[in-house]
């Protein structure tokens, strides 16, 4: 358990200073309807992109940062351990050696519902307060409403209370649930297949474990971009005295529908493939390095319940 804590969180550090950019150019076009002129032509991503740097510095692709950082080492360190502690609780298949696909499936499924209950969310509402602020970072008088994760916090806690770190922990569970299922699912498999065919390997070479990342990393966004973009505009706005989260989501769902179509649902999704593909690829050629790195360096064991199944 200590290696996937380890091997995860190591992972994840990596992921988060590699693709964070992309990140908030999702988020900025996910919101984009709150700042955009009636009739206006949407921004796409190298022009939102482009906006960033120009009126808020380099250093504004990096806003909430410091929060997906605090957050992001637990994550990665939950979603692996989880995903194998689930997986060790279904019973193999004694022909074949293995779990079946569909305790894959919901192993991945659990793993993403674990890291987004006890890290995602919180982390996510604060990190998308910061990505929504246009200041430039350039100029010391333009003092935004967030200066930082931890103020961010504070403040989110003093004037809406604690549960709004929670807003919307329903549609990040659902979100990261089905994400991991697919992701873990894909990659499981894809390392297998590939091991197979190359039969004379032991293990896969990093650029491969890299390259299996990349697809089945990209698998997840296609199938939940919705979830993540109503989930987007739900963590970003303020709370309401006698409002439920039901009844905000449906708000904020009917809203888009009627004023912005079906495409709305889906914005963002090209910053988001091209931020969690890479981010995956990353996350689990650096997970498999080092879990590989502190295997060899511990002693044997009998059974082995990593990706080798």
């Amino acid at each position: 358990m200590a290696t996937h804590l380890i091997a995860g969180g190591s992972a994840g550090m990596c992921e988060a200073l590699a693709c964070h950019p992309l990140d908030t150019i999702k988020v900025r076009m996910q919101l984009s309807r709150r700042h955009r002129a009636p009739g206006a032509k949407r921004k796409g991503f190298f022009t939102i992109g482009k906006e960033i740097v120009k009126n808020e510095t380099p250093l504004g692709l990096y806003k909430g940062l410091g929060a997906v950082v605090t957050g992001i080492v637990p994550k990665m360190a939950i979603r692996f351990s989880s995903f194998e502690f689930y997986k060790s609780l279904a019973k193999k298949d004694p022909e074949a050696g293995r779990i079946a696909p569909t305790a894959v499936f919901l192993s991945g499924l659990a793993a993403g519902a674990t890291e987004a209950i006890a890290v995602v969310t919180p982390m996510e509402v604060i990190k998308i307060r910061l990505q929504a602020q246009h200041h430039s970072m350039a100029d010391p008088l333009d003092i935004p409403r967030y200066r930082n994760a931890a103020h961010a916090a504070y403040t989110v806690v003093r004037e809406e209370g604690f549960g709004t770190l929670y807003r919307g922990v329903t549609l990040t569970a659902l979100r990261q649930s089905t994400n991991q299922a697919v992701n873990f699912t894909a990659y499981t498999y894809f390392k297998q297949w590939a091991l197979k065919y190359q039969s004379h390997l032991e293990e896969l070479p990093s650029y491969q474990h890299m390259l299996l990342g990349l697809v089945s990393g990209a698998m997840g966004p296609l199938s939940n971009a919705p979830i993540d973009t109503i989930k987007t505009r739900l963590q970003r706005s303020l709370a309401k005295p006698g409002e439920s989260a039901l009844t905000r989501i449906v708000y904020i769902t009917r809203e888009m529908f009627q004023h912005e179509g079906f495409r709305a649902f889906y914005q963002g999704i090209t910053p988001r493939i091209m931020r969690v593909a890479p981010g995956q690829a990353v996350t689990f050629m650096v997970y498999e390095y080092i879990r590989g790195l502190m295997e060899s360096l511990a002693v044997p064991q009998k059974e082995d319940a990593t990706y080798r199944e």
